[in-house]
């Protein structure tokens, strides 16, 4: 199966790189390119692309809109937002907005491809260093909001152990161990977590264990 993607970016010498890396695969193609987050938008509802590999600071509708209006809408593109490494103070509102995936423009092209092609399989990405901002991000905001709590409230003692552990940033193999459980078990788990909370993916599920005070920004 080809993953389709839609480039989302201002600079053209950034979708050029990309485009380049992508062209010499046989299993991940270039569908769109769009130069601000309204074109993306356009581009998503005509050619229905699996993944859109999104800036943020664009002009007009930005990255964290567009990203919002295509995870809200009717595509089921998924979006993976990539941008520089000075631009932490948005990752937040990016993955609020529904993202799945948030990379800094000075990975490694390859890197970037793998990210792309991991997201598509339904996985959700982020870069470490993008993690740490992350976790600096929850540091600043106040504990656990009274909704968030309440959402809790549809899941069993175990899932709530499970969604801890995703929190804390474990592999669906390291929560297995450290609950005595199977792999597939512990997939398991993480679906039903993903259909009783209506999350979009594991970053959503990892957002929802801060704001539900499961995780302190210390881990």
């Amino acid at each position: 199966m080809t993953v389709r993607v839609v480039l989302a970016d201002d600079q053209p010498l950034v979708r050029a790189a990309l485009q380049m890396v992508i062209t010499d695969t046989t299993d991940v193609e270039v569908v769109g390119e769009a130069e601000d987050g309204a074109e993306a938008v356009r581009l998503v509802g005509e050619v229905a692309p699996d993944v859109v590999v999104m800036d943020i600071r664009m002009p007009g509708t930005d990255g964290i809109e567009a990203t919002r209006l295509i995870t809200t809408g009717t595509s089921a593109a998924r979006v993976v937002v990539l941008t520089t490494f000075d631009d932490d103070d948005y990752v937040y509102g990016a993955l609020r907005a529904g993202a799945s995936g948030f990379l800094v423009k000075d990975m490694a092209l390859d890197d970037i491809l793998a990210a792309v092609r991991t997201v598509a399989a339904g996985d959700a990405l982020i870069a470490p260093s993008v993690t740490r901002r992350l976790i600096k991000e929850f540091a600043r905001r106040p504990a656990a909001t009274p909704p968030r709590r309440r959402e809790l409230d549809r899941i069993t003692d175990r899932e709530r152990e499970v969604l801890t552990l995703v929190g804390k940033g474990l592999s669906n193999a390291e929560i297995a161990d450290q609950l005595s459980l199977s792999v597939a078990t512990a997939k398991t788990y993480l679906t039903r977590l993903l259909a009783k909370l209506d999350a979009r993916d594991r970053v959503q599920l990892v957002i929802l264990a801060y704001e539900a005070g499961l995780v302190a920004p210390s881990h």
